[in-house]
Protein backbone atom coordinates (compact mmCIF):
# COMPACT_ATOMS: atom_id res chain seq x y z
CA UNK A 1 0.00 0.00 0.00
CA UNK A 2 2.84 2.74 0.89
CA UNK A 3 4.46 1.44 -2.37
CA UNK A 4 1.06 1.94 -4.17
CA UNK A 5 0.78 5.60 -2.60
CA UNK A 6 3.94 6.74 -3.21
CA UNK A 7 3.61 5.93 -6.95
CA UNK A 8 0.63 7.58 -6.97
CA UNK A 9 2.09 11.13 -5.27
CA UNK A 10 5.35 10.57 -8.12
CA UNK A 11 2.73 10.60 -10.73
CA UNK A 12 0.72 13.75 -9.38
CA UNK A 13 3.97 15.70 -9.28
CA UNK A 14 4.75 14.57 -12.28
CA UNK A 15 1.51 15.35 -13.83
CA UNK A 16 1.64 19.14 -11.98
CA UNK A 17 4.87 19.81 -13.24
CA UNK A 18 4.07 19.41 -16.79
CA UNK A 19 1.19 21.12 -16.81
CA UNK A 20 2.86 24.04 -15.44
CA UNK A 21 5.50 23.53 -18.25
CA UNK A 22 2.62 24.07 -20.53
CA UNK A 23 1.22 26.62 -19.46
CA UNK A 24 4.01 28.87 -19.24
CA UNK A 25 4.17 31.78 -21.54
CA UNK A 26 6.24 31.48 -24.75
CA UNK A 27 7.26 35.21 -23.84
CA UNK A 28 9.65 33.20 -20.78
CA UNK A 29 11.20 31.30 -23.66
CA UNK A 30 11.83 34.46 -25.91
CA UNK A 31 14.07 37.00 -25.10
CA UNK A 32 12.27 40.46 -25.38
CA UNK A 33 14.02 42.89 -28.05
CA UNK A 34 16.68 45.63 -25.66
CA UNK A 35 14.93 49.31 -26.03
CA UNK A 36 17.94 50.81 -27.86
CA UNK A 37 17.49 47.99 -30.16
CA UNK A 38 13.70 48.41 -31.21
CA UNK A 39 14.57 52.58 -31.49
CA UNK A 40 17.55 52.07 -33.67
CA UNK A 41 15.44 49.64 -35.89
CA UNK A 42 12.26 52.16 -35.80
CA UNK A 43 15.01 55.38 -37.22
CA UNK A 44 16.42 52.91 -39.86
CA UNK A 45 12.73 52.32 -40.96
CA UNK A 46 12.05 56.24 -40.61
CA UNK A 47 14.66 57.55 -42.46
CA UNK A 48 14.52 54.70 -45.49
CA UNK A 49 10.67 55.10 -46.12
CA UNK A 50 11.41 58.96 -45.59
CA UNK A 51 13.87 58.76 -48.85
CA UNK A 52 11.71 56.21 -50.45
CA UNK A 53 9.25 58.47 -50.44
CA UNK A 54 11.22 62.10 -51.35
CA UNK A 55 12.49 59.37 -53.99
CA UNK A 56 9.44 58.71 -55.35
CA UNK A 57 6.75 61.28 -54.97
CA UNK A 58 9.12 64.46 -53.08
CA UNK A 59 10.14 66.36 -56.56
CA UNK A 60 8.09 69.07 -57.78
CA UNK A 61 8.11 70.13 -61.33
CA UNK A 62 7.33 74.07 -61.71
CA UNK A 63 8.12 76.93 -64.76
CA UNK A 64 10.79 79.45 -63.31
CA UNK A 65 10.75 82.00 -65.71
CA UNK A 66 11.18 80.74 -69.52
CA UNK A 67 12.50 77.63 -68.17
CA UNK A 68 10.78 74.07 -66.74
CA UNK A 69 12.60 73.10 -63.23
CA UNK A 70 12.50 70.31 -61.22
CA UNK A 71 13.20 70.96 -57.52
CA UNK A 72 14.00 68.22 -55.05
CA UNK A 73 14.70 67.52 -51.20
CA UNK A 74 17.68 64.77 -51.22
CA UNK A 75 18.99 63.41 -47.79
CA UNK A 76 22.56 65.11 -47.53
CA UNK A 77 25.50 65.21 -44.66
CA UNK A 78 26.24 68.61 -45.55
CA UNK A 79 23.17 70.32 -46.75
CA UNK A 80 23.66 73.00 -49.52
CA UNK A 81 21.74 73.81 -52.62
CA UNK A 82 22.82 71.95 -56.02
CA UNK A 83 21.92 73.33 -59.30
CA UNK A 84 22.08 71.27 -61.95
CA UNK A 85 22.03 73.17 -65.82
CA UNK A 86 22.36 70.21 -68.10
CA UNK A 87 24.15 69.78 -69.86
CA UNK A 88 26.47 72.32 -69.50
CA UNK A 89 27.10 71.28 -65.38
CA UNK A 90 26.22 72.06 -61.92
CA UNK A 91 26.28 74.97 -59.15
CA UNK A 92 27.00 74.12 -55.84
CA UNK A 93 26.18 76.68 -53.12
CA UNK A 94 26.75 76.74 -49.20
CA UNK A 95 23.38 77.81 -48.77
CA UNK A 96 22.24 76.27 -45.59
CA UNK A 97 23.56 73.29 -43.37
CA UNK A 98 21.35 70.39 -42.52
CA UNK A 99 20.66 66.75 -43.48
CA UNK A 100 18.67 67.63 -46.50
CA UNK A 101 19.92 69.27 -49.70
CA UNK A 102 17.89 71.20 -52.17
CA UNK A 103 18.19 69.36 -55.67
CA UNK A 104 16.81 72.31 -58.51
CA UNK A 105 17.30 70.54 -61.92
CA UNK A 106 17.01 73.03 -64.59
CA UNK A 107 15.45 70.75 -67.30
CA UNK A 108 14.95 72.64 -70.97
CA UNK A 109 13.71 76.20 -72.05
CA UNK A 110 10.25 76.41 -73.17
CA UNK A 111 10.62 77.74 -76.60
CA UNK A 112 7.21 79.18 -76.52
CA UNK A 113 8.13 81.42 -73.19
CA UNK A 114 11.42 82.01 -74.26
CA UNK A 115 10.13 83.17 -78.07
CA UNK A 116 7.92 85.40 -75.68
CA UNK A 117 10.78 87.09 -74.21
CA UNK A 118 12.76 87.76 -77.84
CA UNK A 119 9.91 89.22 -79.23
CA UNK A 120 8.42 91.79 -76.51
CA UNK A 121 11.87 92.81 -74.93
CA UNK A 122 10.31 94.89 -72.73
CA UNK A 123 9.12 92.10 -70.66
CA UNK A 124 12.76 91.24 -69.56
CA UNK A 125 12.59 94.30 -67.28
CA UNK A 126 9.79 92.41 -65.35
CA UNK A 127 11.70 88.85 -65.62
CA UNK A 128 13.00 89.24 -62.13
CA UNK A 129 9.92 89.49 -59.68
CA UNK A 130 8.73 86.94 -62.63
CA UNK A 131 11.18 84.41 -61.38
CA UNK A 132 11.34 85.85 -57.95
CA UNK A 133 7.72 84.54 -57.34
CA UNK A 134 7.86 81.44 -59.39
CA UNK A 135 10.97 80.23 -56.83
CA UNK A 136 8.71 81.07 -53.82
CA UNK A 137 5.71 79.39 -54.99
CA UNK A 138 7.69 76.41 -56.18
CA UNK A 139 9.59 76.21 -52.60
CA UNK A 140 6.11 75.91 -51.17
CA UNK A 141 4.75 73.51 -53.01
CA UNK A 142 7.88 71.55 -52.32
CA UNK A 143 7.56 72.07 -48.81
CA UNK A 144 4.20 70.61 -48.54
CA UNK A 145 4.84 67.84 -50.92
CA UNK A 146 7.96 66.63 -48.61
CA UNK A 147 5.84 66.90 -45.72
CA UNK A 148 3.15 64.17 -47.73
CA UNK A 149 6.07 61.88 -48.98
CA UNK A 150 7.65 62.05 -45.85
CA UNK A 151 5.23 60.36 -43.94
CA UNK A 152 3.55 58.65 -46.52
CA UNK A 153 7.02 56.50 -46.79
CA UNK A 154 7.48 56.27 -43.76
CA UNK A 155 4.19 54.64 -42.36
CA UNK A 156 3.78 52.43 -45.87
CA UNK A 157 7.41 50.80 -44.64
CA UNK A 158 6.17 50.99 -41.20
CA UNK A 159 3.35 48.93 -41.70
CA UNK A 160 5.41 46.29 -44.06
CA UNK A 161 7.91 45.68 -41.58
CA UNK A 162 5.78 45.53 -38.30
CA UNK A 163 2.39 44.66 -39.59
CA UNK A 164 0.98 47.17 -36.69
CA UNK A 165 -1.04 50.66 -37.23
CA UNK A 166 0.32 52.01 -34.27
CA UNK A 167 3.73 51.63 -35.12
CA UNK A 168 3.20 52.59 -38.78
CA UNK A 169 1.37 55.86 -37.63
CA UNK A 170 4.41 56.11 -34.93
CA UNK A 171 6.78 55.94 -38.11
CA UNK A 172 5.03 58.45 -39.99
CA UNK A 173 5.29 60.64 -37.14
CA UNK A 174 8.87 60.44 -36.65
CA UNK A 175 9.61 61.31 -39.80
CA UNK A 176 7.45 64.69 -39.46
CA UNK A 177 9.12 65.37 -36.66
CA UNK A 178 12.78 64.72 -38.62
CA UNK A 179 12.01 66.60 -41.38
CA UNK A 180 10.49 69.82 -39.33
CA UNK A 181 13.70 69.54 -37.17
CA UNK A 182 15.91 69.19 -40.43
CA UNK A 183 13.94 72.41 -41.89
CA UNK A 184 14.94 74.15 -38.72
CA UNK A 185 18.49 73.70 -38.98
CA UNK A 186 18.19 74.87 -42.83
CA UNK A 187 16.16 78.07 -41.42
CA UNK A 188 18.95 78.93 -38.56
CA UNK A 189 21.93 78.26 -40.94
CA UNK A 190 20.28 79.85 -43.84
CA UNK A 191 23.13 81.94 -45.91
CA UNK A 192 21.29 83.97 -48.84
CA UNK A 193 24.96 85.16 -49.56
CA UNK A 194 25.79 81.62 -50.40
CA UNK A 195 25.52 82.34 -54.54
CA UNK A 196 27.96 84.74 -54.28
CA UNK A 197 30.62 82.03 -54.01
CA UNK A 198 28.83 79.05 -56.48
CA UNK A 199 31.54 76.27 -56.82
CA UNK A 200 30.63 75.55 -61.08
CA UNK A 201 31.76 72.15 -62.01
CA UNK A 202 30.78 70.74 -65.79
CA UNK A 203 32.06 72.52 -68.99
CA UNK A 204 34.46 74.95 -68.69
CA UNK A 205 33.62 76.75 -71.83
CA UNK A 206 30.15 77.32 -69.63
CA UNK A 207 31.65 78.83 -66.56
CA UNK A 208 32.26 82.23 -67.21
CA UNK A 209 28.28 82.68 -68.18
CA UNK A 210 26.84 80.36 -65.33
CA UNK A 211 28.98 81.80 -62.13
CA UNK A 212 28.56 85.50 -63.61
CA UNK A 213 30.09 88.47 -63.28
CA UNK A 214 32.33 89.66 -60.67
CA UNK A 215 30.89 93.40 -60.59
CA UNK A 216 27.37 92.02 -60.86
CA UNK A 217 27.86 89.48 -57.89
CA UNK A 218 30.15 91.43 -55.32
CA UNK A 219 27.15 94.59 -55.72
CA UNK A 220 23.79 93.36 -56.88
CA UNK A 221 22.64 90.36 -55.41
CA UNK A 222 21.13 90.74 -51.79
CA UNK A 223 18.58 88.33 -51.59
CA UNK A 224 18.53 84.35 -52.33
CA UNK A 225 15.57 83.98 -54.44
CA UNK A 226 16.48 86.90 -56.58
CA UNK A 227 20.19 85.37 -56.67
CA UNK A 228 18.33 81.99 -57.85
CA UNK A 229 16.65 83.67 -59.89
CA UNK A 230 19.44 85.76 -62.26
CA UNK A 231 21.08 82.63 -62.04
CA UNK A 232 17.93 81.01 -63.84
CA UNK A 233 18.18 83.68 -66.02
CA UNK A 234 21.50 83.71 -67.07
CA UNK A 235 20.97 79.94 -68.16
CA UNK A 236 18.50 81.30 -70.50
CA UNK A 237 20.70 82.70 -72.34
CA UNK A 238 23.01 79.73 -72.60
CA UNK A 239 20.51 78.01 -75.47
CA UNK A 240 20.43 78.08 -78.67
CA UNK A 241 16.61 78.37 -78.70
CA UNK A 242 16.80 81.70 -77.26
CA UNK A 243 20.16 82.61 -79.31
CA UNK A 244 18.52 86.53 -79.66
CA UNK A 245 18.13 87.10 -76.30
CA UNK A 246 21.32 89.06 -74.50
CA UNK A 247 24.41 87.64 -74.43
CA UNK A 248 26.65 87.26 -71.74
CA UNK A 249 29.15 90.47 -71.71
CA UNK A 250 32.16 91.13 -69.39
CA UNK A 251 31.96 93.89 -67.58
CA UNK A 252 34.05 97.10 -68.13
CA UNK A 253 35.28 97.80 -64.89
CA UNK A 254 36.69 94.70 -64.18
CA UNK A 255 40.05 93.96 -65.23
CA UNK A 256 41.28 89.99 -65.38
CA UNK A 257 44.37 88.54 -64.74
CA UNK A 258 44.87 84.60 -65.11
CA UNK A 259 47.43 83.26 -62.41
CA UNK A 260 49.20 80.34 -64.07
CA UNK A 261 52.45 78.75 -61.91
CA UNK A 262 54.51 75.75 -62.45
CA UNK A 263 54.07 74.08 -65.70
CA UNK A 264 57.27 72.36 -65.95
CA UNK A 265 57.36 71.43 -69.99
CA UNK A 266 53.32 70.50 -70.15
CA UNK A 267 52.52 71.59 -73.33
CA UNK A 268 48.77 70.57 -72.58
CA UNK A 269 48.60 73.82 -70.60
CA UNK A 270 49.32 76.24 -73.47
CA UNK A 271 45.67 75.38 -74.74
CA UNK A 272 44.30 75.83 -71.25
CA UNK A 273 46.00 79.31 -71.18
CA UNK A 274 44.32 80.61 -74.54
CA UNK A 275 40.84 79.06 -73.98
CA UNK A 276 40.66 80.40 -70.39
CA UNK A 277 42.06 84.05 -72.16
CA UNK A 278 39.21 83.68 -74.65
CA UNK A 279 36.39 82.49 -71.98
CA UNK A 280 37.04 84.93 -69.34
CA UNK A 281 38.49 87.83 -71.74
CA UNK A 282 41.72 87.79 -69.93
CA UNK A 283 43.77 91.37 -70.19
CA UNK A 284 46.91 89.84 -68.61
CA UNK A 285 48.80 86.92 -67.63
CA UNK A 286 50.84 86.37 -65.00
CA UNK A 287 53.37 83.25 -64.36
CA UNK A 288 54.96 82.77 -61.45
CA UNK A 289 57.96 80.26 -62.54
CA UNK A 290 58.46 76.99 -63.22
CA UNK A 291 57.53 77.07 -66.97
CA UNK A 292 60.39 74.54 -67.67
CA UNK A 293 61.73 71.64 -66.31
CA UNK A 294 65.73 71.38 -66.53
CA UNK A 295 65.93 74.83 -68.29
CA UNK A 296 68.65 73.98 -71.03
CA UNK A 297 68.42 75.34 -74.02
CA UNK A 298 66.94 72.39 -75.86
CA UNK A 299 63.92 73.22 -73.92
CA UNK A 300 63.86 76.93 -75.08
CA UNK A 301 61.09 75.93 -78.02
CA UNK A 302 58.33 74.94 -75.51
CA UNK A 303 58.06 78.50 -74.99
CA UNK A 304 57.31 79.79 -78.08
CA UNK A 305 53.20 79.42 -78.08
CA UNK A 306 53.74 82.30 -75.10
CA UNK A 307 53.34 85.44 -77.98
CA UNK A 308 50.39 84.13 -79.23
CA UNK A 309 47.85 83.23 -76.22
CA UNK A 310 46.06 86.41 -76.60
CA UNK A 311 47.05 88.23 -73.66
CA UNK A 312 50.52 90.02 -72.29
CA UNK A 313 52.41 87.31 -70.48
CA UNK A 314 53.80 88.72 -67.14
CA UNK A 315 56.92 85.84 -66.02
CA UNK A 316 59.15 85.57 -63.07
CA UNK A 317 62.06 83.30 -62.99
CA UNK A 318 61.13 79.56 -60.97
CA UNK A 319 64.13 77.22 -59.52
CA UNK A 320 63.49 75.15 -62.42
CA UNK A 321 64.03 77.88 -64.70
CA UNK A 322 67.66 78.95 -65.98
CA UNK A 323 69.41 82.14 -67.25
CA UNK A 324 69.17 80.44 -70.51
CA UNK A 325 65.45 80.21 -70.18
CA UNK A 326 65.29 84.12 -68.97
CA UNK A 327 67.44 85.30 -71.97
CA UNK A 328 64.93 83.79 -74.44
CA UNK A 329 61.87 84.72 -72.46
CA UNK A 330 63.46 88.33 -72.80
CA UNK A 331 63.53 88.01 -76.94
CA UNK A 332 60.08 86.85 -77.20
CA UNK A 333 57.43 89.09 -77.95
CA UNK A 334 54.37 90.22 -75.45
CA UNK A 335 56.56 88.86 -72.80
CA UNK A 336 57.23 90.93 -69.47
CA UNK A 337 60.37 89.16 -67.99
CA UNK A 338 60.62 90.80 -64.66
CA UNK A 339 63.54 90.10 -61.89
CA UNK A 340 65.37 92.42 -59.02
CA UNK A 341 62.27 94.30 -58.31
CA UNK A 342 61.81 95.42 -61.91
CA UNK A 343 58.37 96.72 -62.46
CA UNK A 344 55.79 97.42 -65.67
CA UNK A 345 53.03 98.77 -66.03
CA UNK A 346 50.61 95.93 -68.58
CA UNK A 347 47.13 96.62 -69.48
CA UNK A 348 46.46 99.16 -66.47
CA UNK A 349 48.33 97.11 -63.99
CA UNK A 350 51.77 98.13 -62.31
CA UNK A 351 53.26 94.66 -61.49
CA UNK A 352 56.63 93.95 -59.94
CA UNK A 353 58.13 90.86 -59.68
CA UNK A 354 61.81 88.67 -58.86
CA UNK A 355 63.06 85.11 -60.31
CA UNK A 356 63.97 82.90 -58.02
CA UNK A 357 67.88 82.79 -56.58
CA UNK A 358 68.35 79.10 -57.11
CA UNK A 359 68.15 77.13 -59.76
CA UNK A 360 67.93 73.56 -58.61
CA UNK A 361 68.56 71.52 -61.23
CA UNK A 362 72.21 72.47 -61.14
CA UNK A 363 73.61 69.69 -58.80
CA UNK A 364 76.91 71.32 -59.00
CA UNK A 365 75.50 73.77 -56.64
CA UNK A 366 74.15 73.18 -53.11
CA UNK A 367 70.70 75.03 -52.81
CA UNK A 368 71.25 78.34 -50.64
CA UNK A 369 67.76 77.41 -49.08
CA UNK A 370 65.13 79.24 -47.77
CA UNK A 371 68.33 82.16 -46.44
CA UNK A 372 68.19 82.91 -50.03
CA UNK A 373 64.56 83.04 -50.90
CA UNK A 374 64.14 85.87 -47.90
CA UNK A 375 67.18 87.94 -49.28
CA UNK A 376 65.90 88.05 -52.68
CA UNK A 377 62.09 88.97 -51.11
CA UNK A 378 63.90 91.69 -49.12
CA UNK A 379 65.31 93.17 -52.49
CA UNK A 380 61.71 92.89 -53.63
CA UNK A 381 60.48 94.89 -50.96
CA UNK A 382 62.96 97.20 -51.03
CA UNK A 383 61.84 97.86 -55.02
CA UNK A 384 58.85 98.28 -54.13
CA UNK A 385 59.43 100.97 -51.10
CA UNK A 386 61.44 102.67 -53.55
CA UNK A 387 58.81 102.76 -56.08
CA UNK A 388 55.69 103.75 -53.96
CA UNK A 389 58.17 106.46 -52.79
CA UNK A 390 58.67 107.66 -56.74
CA UNK A 391 54.59 108.10 -56.93
CA UNK A 392 54.47 104.21 -59.12
CA UNK A 393 53.66 102.26 -56.42
CA UNK A 394 52.93 98.63 -57.65
CA UNK A 395 49.58 96.73 -57.83
CA UNK A 396 50.79 93.46 -57.79
CA UNK A 397 54.05 91.59 -56.83
CA UNK A 398 55.17 88.46 -57.82
CA UNK A 399 57.45 86.04 -57.38
CA UNK A 400 58.22 82.05 -57.87
CA UNK A 401 58.83 81.00 -54.27
CA UNK A 402 55.88 81.73 -50.93
CA UNK A 403 59.06 82.56 -48.80
CA UNK A 404 60.44 85.40 -50.92
CA UNK A 405 56.58 86.67 -51.39
CA UNK A 406 55.88 86.73 -48.01
CA UNK A 407 58.44 89.48 -47.51
CA UNK A 408 56.79 92.11 -49.40
CA UNK A 409 53.69 92.29 -46.67
CA UNK A 410 52.93 95.87 -46.07
CA UNK A 411 54.55 96.47 -49.39
CA UNK A 412 51.96 95.80 -52.07
CA UNK A 413 48.17 95.03 -51.82
CA UNK A 414 48.84 91.48 -53.67
CA UNK A 415 51.70 89.02 -53.75
CA UNK A 416 51.58 85.71 -55.84
CA UNK A 417 53.83 82.88 -55.60
CA UNK A 418 53.63 79.85 -56.73
CA UNK A 419 56.40 76.85 -56.40
CA UNK A 420 53.98 74.46 -53.61
CA UNK A 421 51.79 73.09 -56.09
CA UNK A 422 49.06 73.81 -54.13
CA UNK A 423 46.60 76.83 -53.46
CA UNK A 424 47.18 78.90 -50.41
CA UNK A 425 44.97 82.03 -49.94
CA UNK A 426 46.22 84.06 -46.62
CA UNK A 427 46.08 87.82 -45.70
CA UNK A 428 49.50 88.54 -43.72
CA UNK A 429 49.86 90.23 -41.01
CA UNK A 430 50.30 93.44 -42.66
CA UNK A 431 47.38 93.85 -45.05
CA UNK A 432 49.66 91.88 -47.84
CA UNK A 433 47.00 89.34 -49.53
CA UNK A 434 49.59 85.99 -50.41
CA UNK A 435 47.84 83.89 -53.36
CA UNK A 436 50.07 80.55 -54.07
CA UNK A 437 48.78 78.73 -57.35
CA UNK A 438 48.92 75.28 -57.74
CA UNK A 439 50.77 73.85 -60.76
CA UNK A 440 49.11 74.86 -64.38
CA UNK A 441 50.90 72.18 -65.80
CA UNK A 442 49.41 69.62 -63.21
CA UNK A 443 53.13 68.79 -62.33
CA UNK A 444 54.27 68.36 -65.85
CA UNK A 445 55.57 65.19 -67.21
CA UNK A 446 56.61 63.42 -63.44
CA UNK A 447 53.18 63.55 -63.01
CA UNK A 448 53.02 60.75 -64.65
CA UNK A 449 55.04 58.72 -61.68
CA UNK A 450 52.30 59.32 -59.48
CA UNK A 451 49.08 56.60 -59.35
CA UNK A 452 47.03 59.54 -59.59
CA UNK A 453 47.87 62.47 -62.23
CA UNK A 454 47.65 65.78 -60.68
CA UNK A 455 45.21 68.14 -60.91
CA UNK A 456 45.91 71.62 -63.18
CA UNK A 457 45.29 74.94 -61.48
CA UNK A 458 44.82 78.08 -62.68
CA UNK A 459 42.82 81.01 -61.24
CA UNK A 460 40.97 84.12 -62.61
CA UNK A 461 41.73 87.25 -60.80
CA UNK A 462 39.09 90.52 -60.80
CA UNK A 463 40.24 93.60 -59.56
CA UNK A 464 38.54 97.17 -59.75
CA UNK A 465 39.85 99.12 -62.61
CA UNK A 466 39.50 102.56 -61.11
CA UNK A 467 41.23 101.18 -57.89
CA UNK A 468 42.84 97.90 -58.82
CA UNK A 469 42.23 95.97 -56.15
CA UNK A 470 41.47 92.31 -56.13
CA UNK A 471 37.22 92.30 -55.74
CA UNK A 472 37.14 88.58 -56.53
CA UNK A 473 38.47 85.24 -57.74
CA UNK A 474 37.54 81.99 -59.81
CA UNK A 475 39.32 79.00 -58.51
CA UNK A 476 39.78 76.89 -61.79
CA UNK A 477 40.52 72.94 -61.08
CA UNK A 478 41.23 70.20 -64.18
CA UNK A 479 41.32 66.52 -63.72
CA UNK A 480 44.67 65.86 -64.21
CA UNK A 481 45.83 64.30 -67.53
CA UNK A 482 42.84 63.23 -69.14
CA UNK A 483 40.99 66.52 -68.63
CA UNK A 484 37.43 64.73 -67.78
CA UNK A 485 36.29 67.33 -65.37
CA UNK A 486 36.22 71.07 -64.77
CA UNK A 487 35.23 72.74 -61.37
CA UNK A 488 34.95 76.32 -61.18
CA UNK A 489 35.00 77.68 -57.73
CA UNK A 490 34.02 81.65 -57.15
CA UNK A 491 35.72 83.51 -54.11
CA UNK A 492 34.55 87.28 -53.11
CA UNK A 493 37.14 89.07 -50.83
CA UNK A 494 35.87 90.10 -47.79
CA UNK A 495 35.78 93.51 -45.89
CA UNK A 496 38.35 93.84 -44.18
CA UNK A 497 39.51 97.01 -41.36
CA UNK A 498 43.25 96.02 -42.16
CA UNK A 499 45.90 98.68 -43.03
CA UNK A 500 46.55 99.06 -46.28
CA UNK A 501 50.00 98.36 -47.23
CA UNK A 502 52.07 101.22 -47.87
CA UNK A 503 52.03 102.08 -51.60
CA UNK A 504 48.62 101.05 -51.78
CA UNK A 505 47.18 102.89 -54.77
CA UNK A 506 43.64 103.60 -52.77
CA UNK A 507 44.40 103.81 -49.74
CA UNK A 508 41.99 101.87 -48.39
CA UNK A 509 41.96 99.39 -46.16
CA UNK A 510 44.05 96.10 -47.01
CA UNK A 511 41.34 93.25 -48.01
CA UNK A 512 38.57 96.00 -48.66
CA UNK A 513 36.98 94.91 -51.46
CA UNK A 514 36.19 97.44 -54.44
CA UNK A 515 33.00 95.76 -55.65
CA UNK A 516 32.17 98.78 -58.40
CA UNK A 517 33.42 101.93 -58.99
CA UNK A 518 32.47 105.11 -56.82
CA UNK A 519 29.04 105.45 -55.77
CA UNK A 520 28.48 101.71 -56.20
CA UNK A 521 28.30 99.08 -53.20
CA UNK A 522 31.62 98.33 -52.10
CA UNK A 523 30.81 94.62 -51.84
CA UNK A 524 28.67 91.58 -49.75
CA UNK A 525 29.27 92.32 -45.67
CA UNK A 526 31.03 91.10 -43.48
CA UNK A 527 30.96 87.54 -42.30
CA UNK A 528 30.41 86.02 -46.27
CA UNK A 529 31.81 82.71 -45.97
CA UNK A 530 34.02 80.93 -48.30
CA UNK A 531 32.51 78.63 -50.54
CA UNK A 532 34.73 76.41 -50.00
CA UNK A 533 34.91 75.49 -45.95
CA UNK A 534 38.16 74.09 -46.25
CA UNK A 535 40.14 77.23 -47.19
CA UNK A 536 38.34 79.16 -44.43
CA UNK A 537 37.12 82.52 -45.23
CA UNK A 538 37.89 84.48 -48.02
CA UNK A 539 39.84 87.46 -46.53
CA UNK A 540 41.53 85.83 -43.69
CA UNK A 541 43.79 83.02 -43.87
CA UNK A 542 42.88 80.06 -45.51
CA UNK A 543 45.43 77.80 -43.99
CA UNK A 544 48.73 78.78 -42.56
CA UNK A 545 51.19 79.43 -45.26
CA UNK A 546 54.35 76.27 -44.38
CA UNK A 547 57.69 77.34 -44.73
CA UNK A 548 59.18 75.08 -47.83
CA UNK A 549 61.73 73.24 -46.89
CA UNK A 550 65.09 74.06 -48.60
CA UNK A 551 64.74 71.07 -50.67
CA UNK A 552 65.83 71.13 -54.21
CA UNK A 553 62.61 71.37 -56.06
CA UNK A 554 58.66 70.36 -56.24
Amino acid sequence: MAARAALRTTHARLLRHYRSRRSAPTSALVHAPHPYARAFGLVCVVLLGAWLGLLIVGSVRTPVGPMDTSMTLRPSLNGGTKINVSPLGALELDSHTAPIRLDVDVDQLDPVRAQALVEHPERITGLQDEITQDVADGTRDLALRSCVAVVSGATALGLAVYRRPRRALAAGGLALALLGAAGVSAYATWNPKSVLEPKFSGLLSSAPSVVGNARSIVSEFDVYQKELARLVTNVTKLYDAASTLPTYQPDPGTMRVLHVSDIHLNPAAWEIIRSLVEQYRIDLIIDSGDTMDHGTAAENGFLDPISDLGAPYVWVRGNHDSPVTQRYLEGLRNVHVLDEGRAVTVAGLRVAGTGDPQFTPDRSVLAAGDDAERAAGARLAASLAAQARAGTPADIAVAHNPVAAQETDGRVPLVLAGHVHRRVNKLLPEGTRLKIEGSTGGGGLRALEKDEPEKVHASVLYLDRDTRRLQAWDEITLGGLGLTTAEVSRHVVEENPGTAPSGSPSGSPSGTPTGSSSGSPAGPPSGTPSADRSAGPAGSPASPVRRPAPARSP
